[in-house]
């Protein structure tokens, strides 16, 4: 979502301002003819970028990927109800009940801590964020506090992305179940995160020397208080499926991507020896 947020973002700011707006434009092109040189995303405060979304149009092209529709969703009350298939129904526990329009409580997801997470087999699945073809896509408020997962269903209807039903599961039920469960306790406990560090674990990050080079080496346990992410989200996590499928039970990477400031930062976990152990990490 971050690429996709500057691109949605100067496109609102800009619309009115240039022939056609962004609704004329694919999505490829709208970013190459706003670049970020234009206006600076960075400098808006959060507050500041929730208000302009909130009272913007949402751009058409916005629909075309998940993630650009997603952050207007989750910014924009008035879009939200709009785009929310009433009754809605809810599962839970066997039980569905139905939540009417004038009882929806506006949910903003993970705007109000400026990042997210996402969960994948491998780094080839990171692609498919940018597949204009996925049809339906699951946001899951994973709750590792409370071991349950509310699992958002969303679903593309007539080029509209509509949240069509709310389903609430165990954690023992995903499909991630036994990484979530080790992660847990890793995004909580320092003296664990050092004990389920591989020796080594290659890193990349930026070359302090040339901010458009990457370096890449090992660090060992001892180093891993100077080296390890500066966010580790906790209690509440989020994951979106986009349709990726979990089928390898050995290895995650776990991606956590800022909406605003250009964060990225992905960690390779691998279960060895029955135990799951930090292989890599990019930041």
């Amino acid at each position: 979502m971050k690429n996709s947020f500057y691109a949605v973002v100067i496109c609102i700011v800009f619309m009115g301002m240039i022939s056609g707006g962004c609704s004329d434009k694919k999505p490829e092109e709208a970013i190459d003819s706003l670049s970020s040189d234009t206006i600076s995303v960075d400098s808006l405060a959060g507050d500041s970028i929730d208000s302009l979304i909130a009272n913007s149009p949402m751009p058409k092209a916005a629909d075309a990927l998940f993630d650009d529709f997603f952050f207007n969703f989750a910014a924009n009350n008035k879009l939200q109800l709009e785009r929310i298939v009433f009754p809605l129904h809810v599962k839970k526990d066997g039980k569905v009940t139905e939540i009417k329009k004038e009882s929806w409580r506006m949910d903003r997801f993970f705007m109000h801590q400026g990042y997210y997470s996402l969960i994948f087999d491998n780094l080839k699945q990171l692609d498919i964020v940018k597949d204009t073809t996925v049809k339906s896509a699951i946001v899951e408020k994973i709750h590792l506090d409370k071991k349950t997962v509310e699992q958002f269903k969303f679903r593309k209807i007539r080029g509209a992305w509509m949240l069509v039903e709310i389903e609430d599961v165990a954690l023992s039920k995903s499909k991630n179940s036994s990484f979530l469960a080790f992660y847990d306790r890793f995004s909580r406990d320092a003296a664990f995160q050092v004990k389920s560090l591989h020796e080594p674990v290659k890193m990349t990050v930026p070359d302090p020397d040339d901010d458009f080079k990457m370096m890449t080496g090992d660090i060992y346990p001892e180093q891993w208080v100077d080296y390890k992410p500066q966010i580790l989200p906790k209690g509440q996590i989020y994951n979106i499926n986009y349709g990726q499928t979990y089928t390898n039970k050995t290895q995650k990477v776990f991606v956590i991507r800022g909406i605003a400031n250009g964060l990225e930062t992905q960690l390779t976990f691998k279960k060895m020896g029955g135990a799951w152990k930090l292989t890599q990490f990019i930041n």
